[in-house]
Formats: C-alpha cells, sequence, structure tokens
C-alpha cells in the first residue's frame, strides 16, 4: 500500500536522530533505543562488482538482491528479457528470482489515474509471471473516505485501463465491480492471480502467475512497446544466485548500473557505519517508532504511524507514514510538526521503485 507520507524539510545529523528518539519517549512512545535490535532497508547501492556485497559481512543479510539499472534505454524488450531468462534456466535453484521492469503507455482519457504504468515480467523456480501496476494521481488509503464522491469514477477508470492491459496481454482474466469495488478473477484453472490496493477502490497492481516460463515473452514485448520507443528505465533484479552467476548475468547487455538492495539485522547505532559504506548513492531505512493516532490524541480519528529514518549521503530525513489522515488536510503537516519539533512537507513514495 502507498501511505501517506511527510517528510522533515530538513536534513538531520544523526545525534538529531538520537534526539528525536528521546523526544517520542518522553511522550509515551516505545522509540528505538541506540542499542535496540532494528533492520535496516539498504536500497540503490550502487557497486562496481558483485563481489562488493562482502563490505556488509559484518552484518546480518536478508533479500539480498542486485539490481541492474539501464538510464534511457532504447530496445527490444523481448529479446532483453529472454536473455535473463535463458541465463535464469541455467542458473535457477530454490529461492532463485529473476523479473525485469519496464515502463507502459496506454492512450487513455483519464482524470484519477495517469495513463501510463510499469510492468515486471519474472522467473521463479516453477513459475513465470507478468505484474501490472497502475499509477494514480492522487494516494488515496483503503481507510480514507475523503474520495467517496468520487469512487465511481475512480473503479469506471481503472477497470478500463485494466481492461485494455489485459487485452493487449491476452490474459485469461475478466473484471466485474462488486459493491462498489473492483474485482479481477481468471478462468485459467492452472493459473494463479494476485492483487493489491495500493490506492483504494480496488486492484492497482495484479500478478499472473503461470507454469510455463515462456508464457509471458512476446504479450510482454507488446506491452513494452506502448511506450513508444522513448527512452526507459529498465530495472533487471536478481536474488538468490552466486557471485559467478551474477558475473554471468552481465553479458544480458552494456550499459547497466549494478545496485544492490537487502534487509540488515543490526542496531540504530549501526546507522552511521552503514551509511558510510553505501555512500554516495545508497540509501538507507529504519522505523524508529509506530503508534495509533489515538494512543496520544483521543479527540483525533485513529490512524497507524509509523516514524521513520531515510540516511542518505549528507545525513537524514525524518518521514511520516500514515495508512490515513487522521486530521484534515490542511491541519495534517501543522499536527506533525506539533509532534516531530520541525517543519514537513507531505511527499508520497514514487508508485515504482
Amino acid at each position: 500500500m502507498r501511505e501517506r507520507r511527510w517528510e522533515s524539510k530538513a536534513v538531520f545529523g544523526f545525534d538529531d536522530v538520537l534526539r528525536l528518539g528521546e523526544r517520542l519517549a518522553r511522550l509515551g512512545l516505545k522509540a528505538a533505543t541506540p542499542e535496540k535490535e532494528i533492520i535496516v532497508y539498504v536500497e540503490e547501492w550502487t557497486v562496481s562488482v558483485p563481489g562488493e556485497i562482502a563490505r556488509l559481512e559484518g552484518w546480518s543479510k536478508e533479500d539480498v538482491t542486485l539490481v541492474h539499472v539501464r538510464e534511457n534505454w532504447r530496445g527490444d524488450f523481448f529479446l532483453l528479457a529472454g536473455a535473463y531468462h535463458t541465463l535464469f534456466q541455467q542458473h535457477k535453484g530454490s529461492g532463485t528470482y529473476c523479473s525485469v521492469s519496464h515502463p507502459w503507455n496506454i492512450d487513455e482519457r483519464l482524470t484519477t489515474h495517469k495513463p501510463g504504468g510499469m510492468f515486471w515480467i519474472g522467473f521463479r523456480d516453477l513459475h513465470s509471471f507478468i505484474r501490472v501496476r497502475l499509477h494514480t494521481t492522487e494516494v488515496i488509503t483503503p481507510d480514507e473516505t475523503r474520495a467517496d464522491d468520487r469512487r465511481d469514477l475512480w473503479i469506471e477508470e481503472r477497470r478500463r485501463l485494466l481492461q485494455s492491459v489485459i487485452a493487449l496481454l491476452d490474459l485469461p482474466i475478466e473484471s466485474e465491480v462488486k459493491n462498489r469495488k473492483l474485482m479481477l478473477r481468471t478462468t485459467e484453472e492452472s493459473a494463479a492471480l494476485f492483487c493489491s490496493w495500493p490506492d483504494a477502490f480496488g486492484p492497482c497492481q495484479f500478478e499472473y502467475n503461470f507454469p510455463d516460463a515462456f508464457e509471458f515473452l512476446v504479450p510482454a514485448g507488446r506491452l513494452a512497446a506502448t511506450h513508444g520507443g522513448e527512452p526507459a528505465v529498465v530495472r533487471a533484479y536478481l536474488t538468490g544466485f552466486s557471485e559467478s552467476a551474477l558475473k554471468e548475468f552481465e553479458t544480458t547487455g552494456p550499459g547497466a548500473r549494478h545496485a544492490y538492495r537487502c534487509s540488515i539485522h543490526g542496531q540504530l547505532l549501526d546507522l552511521p557505519e552503514l551509511l558510510s559504506v553505501i555512500r554516495p548513492d545508497g540509501r538507507l531505512y529504519t522505523t524508529l517508532c509506530e503508534f495509533q493516532t489515538q494512543e496520544l490524541f483521543p479527540n483525533i480519528e485513529n490512524a497507524w504511524v509509523i516514524i521513520g529514518v531515510v540516511g542518505m549521503d549528507g545525513g537524514y530525513k525524518i518521514e511520516a507514514r500514515l495508512n490515513r489522515a487522521p486530521l484534515p488536510e490542511n491541519e495534517m503537516a501543522g499536527w506533525l510538526e506539533t509532534l516531530l519539533g520541525f517543519p514537513v512537507a507531505y511527499a508520497p513514495l514514487p508508485p515504482f521503485p
């Protein structure tokens, strides 16, 4: 789900992060202490060779993924995805994962959605999949009612947009509106269909799984072609492979920047050292505190709040993610500034990380 998100306007030092934890603790919240065991998420750590992951050997790691990032890429997506698929078949095993993403665009007149989105074609040990995600013009979370007067418009646009993509991919997926919600289902018994709701009123993403690993290469090429040959950011995600296998994946083509993402088990005090390892491009994220609003403010609507730390070259920003806005829009920034002690700005996460 794409939560409602606010971010500090200023960049802070690590001592400021610790002082914020102390401030939240004084309010009665369970904020992370310096020695507390936490999970830190690392993203976009650019490396020259896969073996640089060893620089994080002092910490326990999970979900280690090497990402090939191609900026301003123009090419035949069928050939690129096929190259990854060929190498995946040679190195696949339990726990291996490979996917390739590309933007798409549908020529539709829309109000609540963008005409373009992102898709991923992927391969796991026993099946392949295609995942399609839409891009909404604003974030409406499932618990919010502020867009209920536009619900029918949202649903109709989303259904029309999804049907266009499904028809282009020639997938056996049907849509219907039930109880003013959009629903998707597949008529293929050997397939699995998963839907998620990053924004309200029905699926904003679906993932269609099928046993045949060759099923989606040609349809994915058709969907990539809707981007019109414009330069695209194309990413390939590789999880669970040996270092030697990762070196072989470099033969998929030149021009790729290599970046790691993973989750790390450590302490809050580890953040400065971790940040020094992944500079200058890498980012890290961890949770400092989470609570429900009515724990502190019983007179406002209840919402889950996560106060997080975002580390980057140059320092730290503080973010607040909420599953809904417990106050009117024009009061949210001021309320969070009172809670945290510094100015914030609304900053929704990008839909296609």
